[in-house]
């Protein structure tokens, strides 16, 4: 069995603990940054507002980025007495669901501000000191420092889907995407052939405790989309009849269809002929070349078996992504070894938005897919279960307790995952219903 080469910039045990030291303050550094340009980009009263049942006032998430890095890096990782105990149920995420955060007695957003703030301050001075070459399994190679800063990133890309539900006009910009410009003669499906790769992480230093351990999966082959599935090619689903043909549907699928009455992606509408869509603040015309976004687990499952094809399994994405049959190992990303770069995915909400599909060739895998890594998260066919071998680390909350039926997995990230949250063996879960997510789709058929 290959694991993946050691990865650049994210040495392993026994490194310069000075490049380690480096590598986990730009993570925080770079999150932080995020955090503030998605909360000062509002005023107070959209801070404290719920903008959607299904998600936090922005200010909850402010502060509870900042009361995880003192329960870890403050607390677990130096040892120091709480700062502010009293508040660690407010902000505890499976104690208060979303929909009731609003009525907790939750920190002011210039209190909140204070406090991420100070535990910053004292979380950097426990990093100039940590031992990152030795010591427990939370501070070697800076683990700890990964993990919180993998933790911001997420909870970044959770405010920007509030941002995305907010009512009112835009606040965010960014510049548009790369254009898809090499892609005559590109095949709608590529194939991957079957056999056996290693499947998840043993030697990723970051790597959460669902990625792990490295194990061996045969898989027979298959064919995968070369791309995402486009805006113009869910239309052609929706003008078929998509939405009213009950044989296409999962039967829960279709009671959600009928309950809600939904005919369209999330944000989209119909007016005058034309296809809109909402889009931070801004309505403009659905791009027919672009991935489609915010598409439920049912909705992609429903899209696959009209074009008469199916999602692929998370096995099936992964080996898509990772392997290389030249060499027979796996890779970190689908281009290679090296960290993500702007010429090789869309991600760290450069662009607000996906790039046309077939963008960024240079960061196509061995068996041609391009856009795995960035851009959309896509749904698999796969209930979200651990790894053969799996060990819960460093709490059973992160991973364990949603192993099951209920969570399908998403692969791959989006335009709003940070290069720190997101790998080739990065795993992501969700309820089957939700569609505030960044989350669109490809398809697959066997060979």
């Amino acid at each position: 069995m290959t694991d993946s080469a050691t990865p650049t910039g994210s040495a392993p045990e026994g490194a310069d603990p000075e490049a380690l030291r480096q590598r986990a303050l730009a993570a925080l550094l770079t999150a932080r940054k995020r955090t503030a340009l998605l909360t000062d980009s509002v005023d107070d009263h959209e801070l404290t507002a719920q903008h959607s049942p299904l998600m936090s006032p922005l200010v909850w998430d402010l502060a509870h980025i900042g009361n995880q890095e003192e329960l870890w890096l403050l607390r677990a990782v130096a040892g120091r007495e709480a700062m502010r105990p009293e508040i660690d149920g407010l902000y505890d995420a499976f104690e208060h669901p979303r929909a009731t955060r609003p009525s907790l007695p939750l920190l002011a957003p210039a209190e909140a501000r204070t406090y991420a703030a100070e535990v910053r301050g004292r979380a950097l001075d426990v990093l100039d000191g940590a031992a990152l070459d030795g010591g427990g399994p939370l501070v070697r190679s800076g683990f700890a420092f990964g993990m919180i800063a993998q933790h911001e990133q997420q909870h970044d890309e959770t405010m920007l889907i509030t941002h995305q539900l907010r009512s009112g006009t835009a606040v965010l910009t960014a510049p548009v995407p790369p254009a898809a410009t090499d892609t005559a003669g590109l095949p709608a499906e590529v194939l991957v052939p079957g056999g056996p790769f290693t499947m998840g992480t043993s030697t990723e230093p970051w790597a959460l405790d669902n990625e792990r351990p490295a194990h061996v999966r045969d898989v027979p082959g298959f064919f995968i989309d070369t791309s995402p599935i486009t805006c113009g090619a869910y239309q052609a689903f929706i003008e078929d009849g998509g939405y009213t043909e009950r044989r296409w549907w999962e039967p829960a699928g279709w009671a959600m269809v009928r309950e809600h009455e939904l005919s369209a992606p999330l944000f989209w509408h119909r007016d005058a002929g034309r296809w809109l869509r909402r889009r931070f603040g801004i309505t403009e015309e659905v791009p027919a070349n672009e991935p489609v976004l915010h598409v439920s687990w049912y909705e992609a499952d429903a899209y696959a078996r009209w074009a008469g094809r199916r999602l692929p399994t998370e096995a099936e994405w992964e080996k898509a992504a990772r392997h290389d049959p030249a060499s027979g190992r796996s890779r970190r990303y689908p281009w290679g070894d090296e960290d993500p770069s702007p010429e090789l995915a869309n991600l760290g909400q450069r662009h607000l938005r996906p790039a046309p599909a077939g963008a960024y060739p240079q960061g196509q895998s061995p068996c041609g897919a391009r856009q795995l890594i960035g851009d959309v998260w896509e749904w698999t066919s796969s209930d979200f279960l651990p790894h053969p071998g799996f060990s819960p680390f460093p709490y059973r909350e992160y991973s364990e307790v949603f192993f099951g039926p209920d969570h399908k997995v998403l692969r791959g990230g989006s335009f709003a995952v940070d290069p720190v949250a997101c790998r080739g063996t990065f795993r992501n879960w969700d309820l089957p219903v939700r569609r505030q997510i960044f989350s669109g789709l490809r398809t697959a058929r066997n060979q």
